[in-house]
């Protein structure tokens, strides 16, 4: 997950035959396919740091992470021992190590090497000089996909791809590829992800114009996987590689929710921070914006059961004070109630009218985390949304 990142281009739609259909329970995880994968249990949603050491392992369990991505040169055994006493799981490499603990529940999944669709490294063997050449082609992905699942079709396999897939200025793609690319990247993998960092990492003086971004690049897996596979993606929250930019607690809870009303089926926290100094944990670091992502977490964990149970299609529209300022949504029914989750998609504040259908001429929204209700008048509501602001109506 390197530092890798407008208006929504062609979508290239995969064919959906590429892949079998699976046996689902309605409103379980999406794992079950799998005997040593994450749970299926539908109160489970994972949430997951890249590439962290696994003596740090409790400190995020203790905010809401149950998932390790990656593991630096390993995985080691005493990699996974430390793991395996903190109760992380991890999808990490498939080398030597990996492939003799094939039994061992602490491993969920395997991982290809990290956004194969940007340009690749290399070394001129005369000089000693890197440069950039081209991406991996996609033929490459997937070949290394059927070699992972050959080797164990027990876990997942988790392919992260990068900033290109939502962000069509990238000039990191290298030469020769396009986004013509992508609908055979995704054929190579289980779980496919990918990481834009719009105020952190992208190439913009005015990144915070483009938290949208996030729900972009989510769209476009879900298409180019014909919805037939899982999608998760990668959320920013320190620095990165700029000292002089990061997120808002705020608007990393909108990147949050922008993916989850979208599609996202897991999280990723990128965590590390490459200026001004070098710190491989940079959100352990930082109180506030820990604060906030444990209690982003906590309200995700909490709903897991409603995010695991089918979307609602059509079960509301929203009609804004601004037409500049869209505020997508997504409706669930679990447990008698109507879940209405929303997020204001641009960096203006803006009302929001909402229509809820199949509700009795009244009802009472709990706005879930901000201690307030709003009454529905024949499924009908309105509320005020921030820039970037996300509420979660619980009705009944």
């Amino acid at each position: 997950m390197r530092l890798a990142l407008l208006p929504v281009a062609l979508l290239v739609v995969a064919s959906s035959s590429a892949w079998p259909a699976r046996s689902q329970k309605p409103g379980a995880a999406p794992y079950g396919a799998w005997r040593h994968g994450p749970p299926a249990d539908p109160a489970y949603f994972p949430i997951a740091v890249w590439l962290q050491s696994p003596a740090n392992a409790e400190k995020y369990k203790s905010v809401g992470i149950n998932l390790y991505i990656g593991l630096w040169q390993g995985p080691t055994e005493e990699q996974l021992a430390a793991l395996k006493r903190a109760g992380m799981p991890v999808i990490c490499e498939q080398n030597k190590v990996g492939l003799a603990h094939l039994n061992d529940p602490i491993i969920v999944g395997w991982m290809h090497g990290d956004e194969p669709d940007n340009a690749q490294p290399i070394t001129d063997p005369a000089t000693g000089k890197q440069s950039y050449g081209p991406c991996i082609p996609p033929a490459r992905i997937v070949e290394d996909y059927e070699r992972l699942r050959r080797a164990d079709p027990t876990r997942p396999i988790l392919l992260n791809l990068g900033q290109g897939v939502a962000n069509d200025e990238w000039i990191g793609r290298g030469p020769g590829a396009s986004l013509a690319d992508y609908p055979q990247y995704v054929k190579g993998c289980d779980v496919v992800s990918f990481d834009v960092y719009p105020v952190a990492g992208l190439d913009k003086p005015n990144g915070a114009d483009y938290l949208w971004y996030v729900a972009k690049g989510v769209d476009r897996l879900v298409q180019w996987t014909g919805g037939r596979k899982v999608v998760w993606n990668c959320i920013e929250c320190t620095h990165i590689g700029d000292a002089t930019k990061q997120a808002t607690p705020q608007q990393v809870r909108a990147e949050v929710w922008m993916a989850l009303i979208h599609g996202s089926r897991g999280l990723i926290y990128f965590v590390h921070q490459f200026a001004p100094t070098f710190n491989e944990h940079a959100l352990l670091d930082d109180p506030k914006m820990l604060a906030a992502v444990a209690a982003t977490n906590k309200q995700i964990h909490e709903l897991a059961p409603v995010l695991n149970s089918p979307t609602v299609q059509n079960g509301a529209r929203v009609t804004t004070s601004d037409p500049q300022v869209p505020v997508d949504i997504m409706v669930k029914r679990h447990g008698g109630y109507t879940y209405v989750f929303a997020v204001a998609m641009r960096n203006s504040p803006t009302r929001g009218t909402f229509t809820v259908h199949g509700l009795p001429s009244h009802a009472t929204a709990e706005v879930l985390g901000e201690g307030r209700s709003i009454l529905l008048t024949n499924g009908q509501f309105s509320d005020r949304f921030d820039a970037y602001g996300a509420h979660l109506y619980k009705i009944r």
